[in-house]
């Protein structure tokens, strides 16, 4: 584990570097964002003074790393609001929805790729692989969408925007969104599911197990989806990552609060310091997730471990 949390450090460099040197490359210069088009030359130079962009690159860019160690992201071009602070006031809604999309889409993943594996060539497994082609055919923001126009506009069961205050609100607010995410999310796991099950439930300790007389609902879990988790474990964390791209739509759609809406809005007024800090809040996901990840491998199985 020590391992893979040093390996994360020349990750998260890089990162770094890359979000410095995109933030530059977009067209446009903030401080004529900030000014308008009207503004005079010697008011663009105030401007980009004040916000530290007068200075030479490779001073932006250490200034950039060292505060992006000391988690300080500075404030805010438009507003001069502290960035951290806008973080801590956005993240607890985006880990919100990727918690609960994820406890939804694995909850009913799971149980659907093993019906549809105990039911091979059946009625049950058909419907269950087109509920997978229809997840990854429908785009999330799509079916976001969809479900914001039926549900919350149409008939007004649930709120149109906002991410709601005290945990049963919150829970109310999040659920649409969440169920758009968990739809491809569950797509995607019900179908690894399936396919890792089908190739377990042909190895010789499946068959030992049954030729003892086990009952099938404890071979099946018992024996056979234990050991067929590891690739729906990776799956799960593919997943994960993807909604965490997919929350910045989602989000935006559902006018949700979060560091996808921070991060819309920031790429909007070329906000460099709010633009920086999402990605930056986004690729740290990237790496908790994936050490996460580690950790399931060997609790599932401790032989992963030992080769690690």
């Amino acid at each position: 584990m020590a391992s893979r949390v040093l390996d994360a450090i020349p990750t998260m460099f890089l990162v770094l570097t890359l979000v410095f040197v995109a933030m530059r490359l977009l067209p446009g210069d903030p401080a004529v964002t900030l000014l308008g088009d009207h503004a005079t030359p010697a008011q663009i130079e105030a401007m980009r003074a004040r916000l530290g962009l007068d200075v030479p690159l490779w001073q932006q860019y250490l200034r950039f790393l060292w505060n992006a160690l000391t988690f300080d992201f500075g404030k805010s071009f438009v507003n001069s609001q502290s960035v951290a602070a806008m973080v801590g006031l956005n993240l607890p809604y985006t880990i919100e929805l990727t918690i609960v999309s994820t406890l939804l889409g694995t909850i009913a993943a799971i149980p659907l790729g093993v019906v549809a594996a105990t039911h091979r060539g059946k009625t049950t497994d058909y419907v269950t692989r087109l509920f997978s082609l229809a997840g990854f055919a429908i785009p999330d923001f799509y079916l976001g969408a969809l479900l914001l126009i039926t549900f919350s506009l149409n008939l007004g069961w649930f709120p149109i925007n906002g991410g709601g205050q005290g945990f049963a609100d919150r829970m109310y607010h999040v659920f649409l969104p969440a169920i758009a995410l968990a739809f491809i999310k569950a797509a995607f796991v019900s179908r690894l599911t399936r396919s890792s099950l089908l190739e377990v439930l042909n190895k010789d300790f499946v068959r030992t197990a049954r030729a003892k007389g086990g009952r099938e609902p404890r071979v099946i879990y018992r024996h056979a989806l234990r050991n067929a988790l590891l690739p729906v474990v990776t799956g799960l964390g593919l997943s994960i990552l993807s909604t965490l791209s997919g929350s910045v739509a989602i989000e935006f759609i559902f006018g949700r609060p979060g560091i996808g809406s921070m991060l819309i809005t920031g790429i909007e007024t070329r906000d460099y310091p709010v633009i920086q800090a999402g990605i930056v809040v986004f690729a740290m996901f990237v790496v908790v997730v994936n050490l996460v990840m580690d950790v399931l491998y060997v609790f599932i199985d401790p032989r992963v471990g030992a080769v690690r």
